[in-house]
């Protein structure tokens, strides 16, 4: 029988930055790995906003999540990974006029995958932006099982049909199940990924604490029910 490793989610703290920068290089290897310049700016804009997980046996970071507030109303569904989070330093967070919380990133480590990790990330998540008074928290979901049928379906097709349950795909099916929703479907959020083509669903998950008080009303998108 295979012992389920005890993980604890935490905020950042500088000590992990080498583990960090050692998954996003192992989870994203044709990619640029995050830099300790811009995992230093986040801790220094939002720390509140930065965990990681840990495995309690040995301390390795196993995982972790990084985010910031912005003002929504200054970007767009088309804005991409980069203009949202000011080249991956975080320096647009906004605080003081911002009400959603966007998540920039999340991973879990290959071979900690299906241990709850994720959903440990992601209720921290959800538990900040109740605790800061946030409306709602939006992110890029990029579509990372897309390549497969990329030659016979568009992306809002795939999008549609995930949703639907007639397709999996390994991130957005997740965040599905977490309670988010779909409000768009964006080309070149990560121009360079290989998986998504660039492609991804906009999603939203809303903090019904302060949407009933104010009665918000979630964007819908037109392709979630074709």
């Amino acid at each position: 029988m295979t012992v389920r490793p005890s993980v604890t989610v935490r905020n950042t703290t500088p000590a992990d930055f080498p583990g960090m920068i050692d998954l996003t290089c192992r989870v994203y290897p044709g990619s640029p790995c995050w830099m300790p310049a811009q995992l230093e700016s986040h801790l220094r804009v939002f720390p509140e906003g930065q965990f990681v997980a840990v495995r309690d046996d040995d301390g390795r970071v196993v995982g972790f999540a990084s985010s910031l507030v912005v003002l929504w109303d200054d970007y767009d569904l088309q804005t991409s990974w980069r203009d949202f989070t000011a080249g991956g330093t975080f320096e647009n967070h906004d605080p003081e006029h911002g009400r959603t919380l966007y998540g920039a990133e999340v991973m879990v480590a290959p071979e900690m995958q299906g241990y709850g990790i994720g959903k440990k990330l992601y209720s921290a998540r959800e538990e900040l932006a109740r605790r800061l008074g946030l409306l709602r928290i939006r992110a890029g979901a990029r579509l990372r099982d897309y390549h497969q049928v990329a030659d016979r379906m568009s992306a809002d097709d795939y999008v549609g049909a995930v949703i639907r349950g007639k397709l999996m795909d390994r991130t957005l099916t997740f965040q599905l199940r977490r309670g988010f929703r779909v409000i768009g479907v964006i080309s070149n959020y990560l121009r360079h990924d290989p998986e998504s083509l660039g492609y991804a669903a906009v999603i939203e998950w809303v903090n019904q604490e302060v949407a009933h008080r104010e009665g918000y009303h979630p964007e819908e998108w037109p392709g979630r029910d074709a």
